[in-house]
């Protein structure tokens, strides 16, 4: 997978790792910066979404695409796509062009609007990252168990670096018996939970 970054692909993610980097220290108000994984955990996504069975994978929060991109070289891999869910405008427009100057807009469909309604009519899920603001993560978590395929992923980022924000969410995963989950301390923190199956 990885020997397949095209350089088309590398120089999009250089172009938005430096903007990442000075979005974090330049005075960019939160709401517009970035905000994406690093390197090693987008490898660490495209290894997961890999190994799941067969269904849809979906990702809430697509930022300006730069997990997508990790993704769709699983989703070369395995002749899958992706779906990924924006709900803010402008960051959708930077999706939308990260996806057409890497060439993965063929694997990864970016659908702009709130992700929970869209994720209602979704069935048969078999990976799912949730990059999204903390304050949709439990309710996108229930609603996804219930969409999931048996052996599905389930992972979430930021529980480590924001973990204050979603204490109570972090306390219930580990006495939920539908899932086997573990924190994967990468980049973040991403929280990794595994339908049985």
């Amino acid at each position: 997978m990885f020997h397949d970054l095209s350089p088309a692909m590398l120089e999009r993610m250089r172009v938005l790792e430096a903007r990442d980097a000075e979005d974090r220290t330049d005075g960019t108000p939160h709401a517009d910066r970035l905000r994406q994984i690093p390197p090693d955990t987008g490898k660490f996504l495209a290894i997961l979404a890999a190994s799941t069975p067969e269904g849809d994978w979906v990702e809430v929060g697509s930022g300006a695409g730069y997990s997508a991109m990790w993704l769709s070289l699983a989703c070369k891999a395995k002749g899958r796509g992706l779906t990924t869910y924006e709900l803010s405008e402008k960051k959708a427009a930077l999706a939308r062009e990260t996806l057409r100057l890497a060439g993965i807009e063929s694997q990864v469909e970016l659908v702009q609007g709130d992700a929970l309604e869209e994720l209602e009519k979704r069935r048969g899920v078999a990976f799912a990252f949730l990059d999204a603001e903390r304050s949709i993560l439990a309710p996108c978590y229930e609603l996804l168990l219930t969409r999931m395929v048996p052996g599905g992923i389930i992972c979430a980022d930021n529980v480590i670096s924001h973990k204050h924000q979603i204490e109570d969410f972090l306390a219930m995963i580990p006495q939920d018996s539908r899932v086997d989950s573990v924190i994967v301390p990468i980049g973040s923190g991403v929280l990794v939970c595994r339908l049985p199956g």
